[in-house]
């Protein structure tokens, strides 16, 4: 086989190289940029950079290189082999190109509106919770937090999500939005707030005492009707400062509350007690005796 095809296939192959080398540094970098633990990201790292290397070393191979090797090459070759011999163009009939029909111009629509996307509003805390805060530090700069994972259920000895997903069914019940953290600091403000559909739902503040690094969550475990069905959207705050969001969805309507009508104990009538009234006797008058005033009689003489 002639060389100048041995080399262009080697600058293929080695170009294609190339470019996967590269394609697999650069996922190997932005991979690495969210693995919380250093020594684990250093390495991830080192070995990104080292693809991105072998990458553009396969690139130059491909396109400086291989190129002058076969340029090298092929000069000795070509004046080796003897001159082809002509071919003889059998004559053809040149056609009559014939006119092109003109076509009347178009006419563009205009359109009567311009749309114009609206700005994303950019999160930030109600002024009702800012006024909650007890912190006044300042929240360090190389504070580093992963995406939330939500998870209907949470191993709290290891931090590994039960029934993790994006999209819950009624009833939802207790809910856990889960991420790491790197990079902070004990007495910050953290602050959570749960939107549905763009309202607030719930939040949590406080100032952090979870250490430098590691995991922890934000949790909901509402009444059961509370859970509307929609897009519920979740940001962690350092401070004021938004480090981290996620989002997920409830379908499906929440189940209704009946209330248990309380017994209803009989009430017997106790009969009030009949007063009589004392009659008092009124006072009758009594004439006194008349007095008939004594008569002596007379005693007899013997």
């Amino acid at each position: 086989m002639n060389p100048d095809v041995w080399l262009r296939w080697a600058r293929w192959l080695a170009g294609l190289l190339g470019l996967v080398a590269l394609a697999l540094g650069a996922f190997t970098l932005r991979r690495a940029q969210r693995i919380p633990f250093f020594r684990l990201r250093r390495e991830r790292l080192l070995r990104g950079w080292r693809f991105i290397a072998l990458g553009v070393v396969l690139q130059g191979l491909a396109w400086w290189a291989l190129p002058r090797w076969a340029a090298r090459l092929s000069s000795p070759i070509a004046a080796a082999m003897p001159p082809a011999a002509p071919v003889a163009t059998p004559a053809t009939a040149t056609p009559t190109p014939r006119p092109t029909p003109t076509l009347p111009p178009t006419r563009t629509p205009t359109p009567a509106e311009t749309y114009t996307p609206s700005a994303t509003p950019t999160p930030y805390i109600p002024d009702a919770i800012l006024a909650r805060f007890e912190s006044t530090a300042t929240p360090p700069p190389g504070a580093r937090f992963s995406p939330i994972t939500f998870t209907q259920g949470l191993d709290r000895a290891t931090f590994r999500p039960l029934r993790p997903g994006e999209v819950f069914q009624n009833p939802v019940g207790h809910l856990y939005a889960l991420y790491s953290y790197d990079g902070m600091v004990d007495g910050v403000q953290w602050t959570a707030l749960w939107y549905r559909e763009g309202e607030l739902v719930h939040f949590e503040t406080r100032p952090w005492a979870g250490g430098t690094g590691g995991w922890d969550y934000t949790d909901w475990n509402p009444e059961p009707q509370a859970w509307l069905p929609g897009r519920y959207t979740v940001y962690i705050f350092v401070a004021t400062q938004l480090v981290t969001q996620g989002s997920f969805v409830v379908e499906g309507e929440p189940p209704t509350s009946t209330p248990t009508p309380s017994p209803t104990v009989p009430v017997t009538p106790t009969p009030s007690p009949t007063i009589t009234p004392t009659v008092t006797p009124s006072l009758t008058w009594t004439p006194s005796p008349t007095r008939t005033p004594f008569t002596p009689v007379p005693t007899p003489t013997p």
